[in-house]
Formats: C-alpha cells, structure tokens, sequence
C-alpha cells in the first residue's frame, strides 16, 4: 500500500511539473508564434488587400473589443481597414482578410489565409478569378448568385464558395458594428 502511495506522489508531482513547464512555454513563445502567423499566414493576404497605402499595416494594427484591425494610410489619411473572418468550409473553416474602403463603404478585396478544402476544387476560392469578384464590391447584398446575389461561386466547390462568402459577409456586419470605435481606436494610436 505504501508502495501504491508513494507511486501516486511521484506521478502527480511529474505531471504537475509538466503541466507548469508547458503553460511557461507557451507564455514564452505566445509572441513569436503571433509573429509568425502575422507575417507567413495573415501578412501575404492583408498586403494584397490593402495594396494602396503607405504604412505597416501590421505595425499599426489595433485590437477593437475581439477584433484586430489592421489600417491602411495613404498620405496620413485613413483609406482603409482590415479584419480576419473565418466560416465553415467543405473540409474546415475558411479564414478571409477581408478590406474595407472607409471613404466609399465597399470592399477594398478579399484575401484567403487559411483552407483546408479540397486539393483542385474548393482550393479555387484562393484563385483571383475568384477573390477578384470582391473588389469594390458594395456592402450590402453579398451573396452567391445561387442565393439571389452577385458573386458567382467556384463550379464544384459550392461549400468553399459559401464559406468563403459567408466569412466575407461576418467580416461586414463585424466592420459595421464596430466603426465608430475602429475611427475612435485609430485615432488613439
């Protein structure tokens, strides 16, 4: 019985040990690993978004309530803003760094950060025969043209195209909630 007791001690004090030696880890690499999803996962699509602008997006980004907001200056000015969406895909979720003109309320473009959709079919939705459809596009009325709107789906990834058009519409009913504290945010920083 002694032997049994003695066995608990040591395996609760192994896995106490472990388990504060992980949460450590993790506290200590949290910044690098943001780091690398800002500038390998998130990066390559919110430059392309917000191609026009004179700024690091991702230097000045912001935190509004659970959204990162990432700015666009042209020239000093605000032009544009930029969010992370996700929605459900055929294989996973879909995420979008959506683009957001703030002078003409419309969208500045679209771009894929993460899919796991399906090899040569839902993997079009990163294809700019796809995203391009975005571009100036207003914000209201987004939607596949098999639901009544005007963005026409990728043909055999219907699942990929409504994850990706629903992440984009997340993305615009997120915007519209929250700008007047993206405005009050920015002007902060």
């Amino acid at each position: 019985m002694r032997e049994i007791i003695h066995m608990i001690v040591v395996l609760s004090m192994i896995c106490a040990g472990s388990g504060a030696l992980l949460v450590n880890l993790k506290q200590a690499t949290k910044s690098q690993i943001e780091q690398q999803v800002l500038t390998y996962v998130q990066g390559p699509a919110l430059l392309s978004v917000l191609s026009d602008r004179d700024n690091d997006p991702i230097a000045d980004r912001v935190k509004v309530g659970e959204v990162t907001v990432f700015p666009a200056r042209k020239d000093g000015k605000l032009v544009g803003v930029a969010m992370e969406s996700f929605a459900p895909g055929y294989s996973g979720n879909i995420g979008v760094m959506v683009g957001f003109d703030v002078n003409a309320d419309e969208l500045l473009g679209i771009g894929i950060t993460t899919q796991t959709e399906t090899p040569g079919l839902g993997t079009r939705v990163t294809d700019p025969a796809f995203t391009n459809k975005f571009k100036g596009h207003d914000l209201k009325g987004m939607q596949l043209t098999s639901k009544g709107g005007d963005i026409d789906g990728v043909a055999g990834a219907t699942y990929s195209s409504i994850g990706t058009v629903d992440a984009v519409r997340k993305a615009i009913d997120t915007y519209n909630s929250i700008k007047p504290e993206i405005e009050k945010a920015l002007r902060a920083s």
